[in-house]
């Protein structure tokens, strides 16, 4: 699983519209989608930031861990 498909399903866990994840995180819409479709990789310390909004290690993310 990707860090794409791993941030998509996180949103979608939570019922949030990549437009909702984008206002909390204070990052354009368009970025979320880029993110999800693996077309840009988060920076360090937006993907910190992700990890802590959904609660989940940064090894997750990454594919390191299997269990967030």
């Amino acid at each position: 699983m990707t860090i794409g498909e791993r941030i998509a399903d996180l949103r979608k866990d939570k019922d949030l519209t990549q437009i909702e994840f984008a206002k909390k995180l204070n990052i354009d819409k368009s970025t979320i989608a880029k993110y999800e479709t693996d077309k840009s990789i988060p920076s360090v310390p937006m993907l910190i930031k992700i990890a802590k909004f959904f609660s989940v290690t940064t090894d997750y993310l990454l594919g390191l861990e299997n269990y967030p």
